[in-house]
């Protein structure tokens, strides 16, 4: 009982940054949510059962749009693959004959800042580590959604276009101390920016949507790392 306690306060202190970024990036879901005639009580559900940015920001777009369910479907589909790629890969650090139960509550909390958080500890992960983590990103990020449609209104253009770039910053704080320690992970790091710059400029790939975008590189970049540089196991 007491390891589990411990476990879980650690993910409480780790889940932190990541929950003060949540609350400034949702704020602007929030405003965008009021301006797209989304009510407050649905965007703050909508934060609630999704937690992606990408996918809800694009759900704003397809709603305003008035476009059929069959459309958002597809779009969330596309858009949120990448976590699918995320749950196999947090799968392989998992205790082992963890139960189901602990398993699906687990998949509720993976997003790109709590996979990168969690990846880089060491050792087996505990599930009560995750919760850790979920307690402190859900509430930021619903309810930095809540105060931005109830209050974005009065908040001037400047301070707002500021909020928007507060999850690049998070994720800078995710990456950074597990490259500086390895040269390795540094070095993909890199290659995978400049992969995705390559995808973001050239004709052809360009045209290619977020979601499947990340697909292709994570799928690209991990096989190629993961065969140059395996990690080897420890032997217990």
């Amino acid at each position: 009982m007491n390891q589990r306690i411990r476990q879980f306060r650690y993910g409480l202190k780790d889940g932190v940054p990541i929950g003060l970024g949540y609350l400034a990036v949702s704020f602007s879901f929030g405003i965008m949510a009021r301006k797209a005639g989304v009510s407050t009580l649905a965007a703050v559900i909508m934060s609630l059962t999704n937690l992606t940015s990408a996918g809800q920001f694009a759900a704003l777009g397809i709603i305003e749009a008035g476009a059929p369910f069959v459309e958002m479907a597809a779009a969330q589909l596309i858009i949120n693959l990448r976590y699918c790629l995320m749950s196999c890969s947090l799968s392989q650090k998992l205790e082992k004959g963890m139960p189901f139960l602990h398993r699906f509550m687990v998949s509720y909390g993976v997003t790109d800042e709590i996979f990168g958080v969690s990846v880089c500890r060491e050792g087996s992960l505990s599930p009560f580590y995750t919760y850790g983590l979920i307690c402190v990103a859900v509430p930021g990020w619903t309810f930095g959604t809540f105060l931005g449609a109830v209050s974005g209104d009065l908040l001037p253009a400047r301070l707002l276009s500021a909020l928007g770039v507060a999850l690049y910053g998070m994720f800078l704080a995710v990456v950074i101390p597990p490259a500086r320690e390895s040269r390795i992970l540094a070095g993909i790091i890199l290659v995978s920016m400049g992969a995705s710059f390559v995808f973001s400029v050239v004709p052809l790939l360009k045209d290619i949507s977020s979601g499947f975008r990340i697909i292709i590189l994570t799928v690209l970049i991990a096989g190629v790392a993961a065969s140059l540089f395996p990690v080897k196991e420890e032997k217990g």
